[in-house]
This record gives C-alpha cells, structure tokens and sequence, in this order.
C-alpha cells in the first residue's frame, strides 16, 4: 500500500513559486513556513457521475494545484490566509471546528480535511497552525480545485500532528469529510489527488479503492477550456440531486429484482448482488423503471415506507423538497458512462490502429449522455463542445460536475498552435472581444498578459499527486 506523500528537501531557489509563498508568508505572519504541502487538481478524461455510483473513472491530475506554506504553533489556533485577496482570512480554534453547509466559503474546504483528520485519530488536542494558501487552479471550474484544497489540508494536518496514512487512506477519509461541507461526492477527485503519477491517467476503482495506470496515445494531447460559466457544487442543490436520483434508482431496481433494497445505495452494488454485465443492467433497467419521472409518493408506494422516511432516511438535506426524480435517465446514463470508461481503458491497452478516433468517440459519446440523459450541461459548454470539435478535436466532452465548468479535448499534437488559436476566436472573442484567451502555454499566442480569464484556456499533460515539502 502506498505510504504518505514522501516528505522532499527542495532549494526553494529552484522553485519561484514556493520561494514567493515563503516571502508571502513572512510579510503575513512574521515567522518562517516549516514545511509546504502541494495537491494537483484534476481533469476527468471519461466518467462522468459514476463515481458515487461505485463505478470506475479515468482521470488525470493536472499540473495547477493547490499549495499550502505552513507553520505549527504552541497555541490551538488556526489563522488561515489566501495569497487571493478575494479570499478573506479566517481564524479560528483547531479544537471547535465548525461547519456550516449552507455557506460553502473558501476556508470550510480546509476546516473539512483539518476535521476529517482529527476524528479519523480521535485527536484530544492538536497542534495550531499558521497557514497561507496558494491556488492557481481555477475555481468553481469542475477541475476539482475544492478537493484539491479539501486533499492539502487532509495532508497538513497529518504532516504537521507527525502522523502516517497511507495515500488510500487519505483519500479516502478525505473523500468522506468534504461531505462536511454538504456535497455528497463518490471519491474520485481526491483519489486521484493523493494517487496520481507524472506522466500517465490513472483508473479509479473503488470498494477497494485502487489505481491502475493509462497510458494515453501518443501524438495527442488533452486540453481544457473553461466555458466561464462557475459552478460550485456545495452552492447548489443540482449535484445532489443527481446522486439522489441515482440513489433512488439503485433502491427500485433491488427491490424489482427481489433483493433487500433498504442496505444498497449505488447502482454498481446492484449489478454485483445481480451478477450482472453492464449490458445486462441496461435491459433491467428498461424492464424496471420507466422513463417519465418519478414523483416522491410514488418512490414511497413502490419502496412501501413514508415521505417521511424518505425524506429522512434516503434523501440530503438539500434535496427533501424536490418534487420530480428523473430515475431511469440518470441509471442509463451510468450504466452507459461506465462501460465507456472500460471500452477507454481497453483501447488504451491494446493500442489498435484506430485509437484516437475510437477514444474521441468514446468522449463525444459521453458529452451527449451527460446532455440528453444526465442533463447536467448547459447552453455554453455545448457551444464550447462544438467549437473544439470544429478546431481539429478528435474528441470533446464536459469534465466535472456540468452546468458550467470546462471542456477536455483531445487534440492532435501537431494541431495544438491551431486548435488552440480557433477557440480563442470562436468561443472567447465573441463574449470579451477586447481580450484574447490565455493561450500562452502553447505559444500560439503571444499577448496572453490580456488573458479574459487566468488558465481559461491550455494544454495539460498528466502530473504527480499530493507532496510534502520541507526547504533544503
């Protein structure tokens, strides 16, 4: 099993960033930074929405990151700072973290990896912290940059008690603590945090949870559009509502086919009581539910309890009022996305002559799933959609949570410059025609200092997970 993030001695001269963090630091808090933790946002390649449902997702980590400059102190005080001026400071006692879902504000991320931390340990009184965050992935953009901070404090606080977790581990109760802030997520943005590898995708699986290693095809490259339409997920009620749908599924679909639906919460648990291929699932499905939505009485006759139980017992917080459930759209979709996650991987693995256009099929299949059937795009991530595909996209795909966000494309790499420049004027122009894209990491561009948006638009190649600095 891997072992915590290896601690690295680094000349922090050899790291401008980290150095400015460090001078950063000082101005703030008059001290010195002890030690520096760093975790990677991340692009979902395929798999969209299954991960909750016990599927397999096939994500990479992406070079922007969160990273945190810090101090332990002799007080229980934590002061948290963000190098961001859009993100107030926070200050608070590490032995009465509180939490309020219905406002997810910036430092609440931390306090859940912080929280999930000490109750993991049972901590009595543990250590106080000065802290100063530094981001560059974009926010509320589905490239998991509230994971990555959930993931960084998770490793702070265990760096900074002395502790050792294995990285499973630490995803894993990462993964269980940003429910803290109300979002009911399946765990792969953090796995991916914590297990990701320079250089290649990596397959998610969980119960266990483990990785295995994708190479991506040669002579391509995967690149992100934001669609500068914000989403954040804790804000809204969209995200768990489609985890509750597909909850609600799993519960009818084990009870049509006679199995004890009260303990089974993911459709993934289904189609293994059943024993089950995907394909299977698809033809239960279209035997069990049917396609117009449900409402909740309905669920209540079928399942045989009260609205009040369903409401307390099966639905969040967030979700007890909704009125209308679109049960069998949501299990097509998953059942769909997860056998094409697995038809990517075996392409990957087998390298076929046809391999960029079969994987780029895969992604494109995969968007309209999540538009027709998921219905968690919108208006503008359609358009981006097309403008990629138009630009020389193999494939094109929303990534994340939808409804705003970004795009991932896989493009040729000798139509990178091209790609790159089309997007720029089709999709970008027209909305901030004083200003052109950032564009500047492929050199198609070169006045990218008048970028509409930081990051809205570039090339990414897979990068390493969670680490844990100390200065040489």
């Amino acid at each position: 099993m891997a072992a915590t993030p290896a601690t690295r001695p680094v000349r922090l001269s050899h790291h401008p960033r980290l150095l400015k963090l460090k001078e950063k630091f000082t101005s703030k808090f008059g001290s010195t930074p002890k030690f520096y933790v760093r975790a990677p946002g991340r692009v979902n390649l395929i798999g969209e929405h299954i991960d909750y449902c016990g599927y397999a997702v096939l994500p990479m980590a992406v070079e922007q990151d969160i990273l945190i400059a810090v101090e332990p102190v002799q007080t229980q005080v934590l002061q948290l700072a963000n190098t961001n001026p859009l993100y107030p400071d926070f200050s608070g006692s590490v032995n009465d973290i509180q939490i309020n879902p219905a406002q997810p504000l910036w430092h609440n991320y931390f306090l859940c990896g912080l929280k999930g931390i000490q109750e993991h340990f049972s901590l009595r009184n543990p250590t106080g912290m000065n802290c100063l965050v530094d981001g560059n992935i974009p926010a509320s953009s589905g490239l998991s940059s509230s994971s990555a901070l959930v993931c960084c404090a998770g490793l702070v606080a265990v760096t900074a008690q002395g502790l050792t977790l294995s990285k499973v581990e630490l995803a894993e109760i990462c993964t269980k603590s940003e429910r803290y802030i109300g979002t009911e997520g399946g765990g792969m943005d953090q796995s991916i945090s914590f297990l990701a590898e320079d250089g290649t995708a990596k397959l998610i699986e969980f119960s266990p949870l483990r990785a295995t290693d994708v190479r991506l095809p040669a002579g391509v490259v995967f690149v992100v559009a934001h669609s500068c339409v914000e989403m954040n997920k804790a804000a809204t009620s969209h995200f768990n509502i489609r985890v509750m749908e597909c909850r609600l599924a799993a519960k009818l679909l084990a009870k049509s086919r006679g199995l004890d639906w009260v303990d089974v919460w993911r459709l993934a648990e289904v189609q293994t009581k059943l024993g089950l291929s995907l394909e299977e699932m698809q033809t239960v499905l279209d035997g069990a539910l049917h396609p117009e939505p449900y409402s909740p009485d309905e669920i209540c006759r079928q399942l045989g309890i009260s609205l009040h139980d369903l409401r307390s017992q099966i639905l969040s917080p967030n979700t007890r009022d909704v009125t209308v459930f679109k049960l069998y759209q949501r299990a097509k979709h998953v059942f769909g996305e997860a056998a094409r996650v697995l038809a990517f991987q075996r392409v990957c693995q087998e390298e076929p002559a046809s391999m960029v256009p079969l994987l780029g099929d895969l992604m494109n299949q995969s968007h309209e799933s999540c538009r027709e059937l998921f219905e968690c795009s919108c208006s503008e991530l359609d358009q981006l959609v097309r403008v990629c595909r138009q630009g020389g996209a193999r494939g094109s795909r929303l990534t994340g949570a939808g409804w705003g966000g970004c795009v991932v494309s896989m493009v040729p790499a000798d139509g990178l410059a091209t790609f790159l420049a089309h997007v720029n004027d089709a999709y970008y122009l027209p909305r901030h025609p004083a200003s052109t894209a950032d564009v500047s990491s492929a050199g198609a561009a070169e006045d990218a200092a008048a970028a509409i948006e930081r990051r809205a638009l570039f090339a990414s190649r897979p990068g390493g997970g969670a680490s844990v600095f100390l200065e040489a």
